[in-house]
């Protein structure tokens, strides 16, 4: 299966593939992401994260499906000029699913993770709806109930 993205294509792997490396990677996750996975596993402001969840080809480090966000713990190896434009690729990738990536560094998930989480629930809030759609077989809308 392939998906293009900025004029290249991207192959994607199998699901299992990817489903199994996520198991692995929940089993060694790094000192920033155990740090945040401590706070996020709370479900702060009611929203549900996932760690290490598999989407295509990619393992996502924390996911929010409320509201489509993606939070990427970067450590020192994302910053080789070859590491960002890979980078930059999958972000494009799961942006053309509808779901935006957040890049923290893991220097400030250590250095302040109260900042960090503020920065998170922020940006989450940003992609909140502001209505929830209506319940199938409640209300009609009031325009077609003939109320002002």
């Amino acid at each position: 299966m392939q998906s293009m993205v900025e004029g290249q294509k991207v192959m994607l792997d199998k699901p299992g593939r990817t489903v199994r490396r996520a198991r692995q990677l929940r089993r060694v996750l790094s000192l920033p992401e155990i740090a945040l996975w401590a706070q996020l596993r709370r479900r702060p402001n009611g929203l549900k994260f996932r760690r290490q969840h598999p989407a295509g080809p990619y393992v996502l480090d924390f996911y929010c499906a409320q509201v489509r966000l993606c939070v990427e713990v970067d450590g020192g190896a994302h910053d080789f000029e070859d590491r960002a434009a890979r980078d930059a690729l999958r972000d494009g990738l799961l942006r053309e699913h509808g779901i935006d990536t957040l890049r923290i560094s893991a220097r400030d998930v250590l250095g302040d993770l109260d900042a960090v989480m503020n920065h998170i629930l922020q940006m989450a809030a940003a992609h909140l709806p502001l209505h929830h759609p209506a319940r199938p077989g409640g209300p009609p809308p009031r325009a077609k109930r003939r109320e002002d």
